[in-house]
C-alpha cells in the first residue's frame, strides 16, 4: 500500500507529546528545578481522562492544572500520566492520557505549546484568518503567562 504523503502535523504531535512525556518524567524523579513550573490544559472529555466526579462535573469540556508547588504520584508512561492535586486541601489523583493536551506552559521560561485536533483546525481556519487580522483575542489560553510564544504547529496539518 503506497503512501499518499508524509504526515507533518501528525509526527510533531508525537514528538511534542514526547517532549512533556520526558519532562514530566524527570520531574517526577528529581522534583521541579527553580521558578519552573506548568499550566496544563487538557480536554476532560477525552476516553481515558480519569478524574473526580465532581471535577468532571465543575470542568466539563476543559480543565487546566497547576504542577508547581504541592503535588505528589506523577507517573508517566507510553499513554499519558497519573497525578494527585490539593483541591481545596483535598487531594485528588488524576489521569491524564497525552492525547487530552491542549496547552502546555511553563511560564518561568516563556515556554508553551498548543495542541490542536484536526477538527478544531477545520473549525478554527476561518477565526484564525480573523484573529490575525484584528490582532488575535485576549484569551488566557492563547498566550501563556510571562508573553512567551505557543508554538502551534498542527494548523499547517491537512
Amino acid at each position: 500500500m503506497a503512501r499518499s504523503g508524509i504526515d507533518y502535523g501528525k509526527m510533531m504531535h508525537r514528538a511534542m507529546q514526547g517532549l512533556i512525556a520526558e519532562v514530566l518524567d524527570d520531574i517526577s524523579t528529581h522534583g521541579l528545578p527553580g521558578e519552573h513550573h506548568f499550566f496544563i490544559t487538557f480536554d476532560t472529555r477525552e476516553e481515558g481522562v480519569e478524574m473526580a466526579d465532581w471535577l468532571r462535573e465543575r470542568y466539563p469540556e476543559e480543565m487546566t492544572i497547576v504542577i508547581q508547588h504541592w503535588f505528589e504520584n506523577l507517573n508517566v508512561d507510553d499513554e499519558g500520566f497519573t497525578i494527585t492535586l490539593n483541591f481545596g486541601n483535598s487531594p485528588e489523583p488524576m489521569r491524564i492520557p497525552f492525547d487530552a493536551l491542549r496547552t502546555f506552559v511553563d511560564p518561568s521560561v516563556e515556554f508553551g505549546l498548543r495542541f490542536e485536533t484536526q477538527d478544531a483546525d477545520e473549525d478554527d481556519e476561518d477565526e484564525d484568518e480573523d484573529s490575525d487580522e484584528t490582532g488575535g483575542d485576549d484569551s488566557p489560553d492563547d498566550d501563556p503567562p510571562g508573553g512567551g510564544e505557543v508554538v502551534q504547529l498542527d494548523r499547517w496539518r491537512k
